[in-house]
């Protein structure tokens, strides 16, 4: 009788741990890799760090700092001048290439496949492969002006077309993963809206319009939000492409803070402009939401 108390009492603590030992793994995970990371992140944007020296308290310096520092609003600025052309393009061009892609012709498998193609091809040599096409004097794009007549193009070394020649090439490697949302946006559109419409009248105009785009109004929203966070993100392109230039033209955000922490060793100061800009893109995206929230 008591030995099957005992076992009772045994099997039922054991199932009340069960659960905690399966989600173990990963919550040690997120707690070494996640919440570790962060909290030492926000505990450096009070101290001044190089790695070598030991670490010095200085109160709120780095976020004074901050807000004084030229450089780092000029490279947010820099983003941002990305980000007018990147999303407009993204959002513009993979909805009309599927579009396209949703028509029933031959060979419409291997044209998506190879669309989505340079979204899993390394980002580091689509860029070495645009830098060559951007070359001044052997660059592809170059070499077609010439033949037509028309006069060479700076396109990483004129300050101010660099930053939209790097939104051209990441809209290009990028757009594969927004035709296919629209592409599953499109297929959930009802076929007998677009017949009835046929029936009355619309235009193709009318029935993309009126149908379309507000069926659509969801994955519009999923991908206006992913290009922006994508675009904040702005960092292998300028990176390999200029280093910033010319004359910091094409300093994004993402690589001034890479330079404080990897280049100048300024760790609690780096730390204190992560925290800001995931701040910013946090309120831009925020305030998407609620701009498509209300047009929907």
């Amino acid at each position: 009788m008591i030995s099957g108390q005992i076992s009772n009492s045994y099997l039922l603590r054991r199932r009340k741990i069960l659960p905690y030992l399966l989600v173990s793994p990963y919550l040690i995970f997120v707690i070494v890799f996640v919440l570790f990371p962060v909290f030492f992140c926000f505990f450096l944007t009070f101290h001044k760090w190089n790695i070598i020296s030991p670490m010095h308290f200085i109160g709120a310096g780095n976020y004074i700092r901050l807000f004084h520092d030229r450089l780092f609003w000029k490279a947010i600025g820099n983003t941002l001048k990305f980000l007018s052309l990147h999303i407009p393009l993204q959002l513009t061009v993979s909805l009309f290439l599927a579009q396209l892609l949703s028509l029933q012709i031959k060979g419409v498998s291997f044209f998506r496949a190879t669309f989505f193609l340079p979204v899993i091809v390394s980002g580091v040599v689509i860029t070495i492969i645009w830098q060559q096409l951007f070359g001044y004097d052997t660059g592809m794009f170059n070499r077609i002006l010439t033949s037509i007549g028309l006069s060479k193009k700076g396109w990483l070394v004129n300050p101010d077309i660099a930053i939209y020649s790097i939104a051209i090439m990441a809209t290009w490697k990028n757009i594969g993963l927004y035709v296919i949302l629209f592409l599953v946006g499109l297929q959930t559109v009802p076929a007998q809206y677009y017949e009835a419409a046929k029936l009355e009248g619309a235009s193709a105009w009318q029935r993309f319009y009126h149908i379309t785009l507000p069926m659509i109004n969801p994955t519009i929203f999923m991908v206006v939000i992913l290009s922006t966070i994508g675009g904040f993100s702005l960092f292998i392109e300028p990176y390999i492409m200029t280093a910033g230039g010319p004359l910091n033209q094409t300093l994004s955000a993402v690589l001034y803070i890479y330079k404080q922490a990897f280049q100048y060793y300024n760790m609690g100061y780096s730390a204190t402009l992560g925290f800001f800009y995931a701040f910013l893109i946090m309120t831009v995206v925020v305030l998407q939401k609620k701009f498509i929230e209300k047009e929907e």
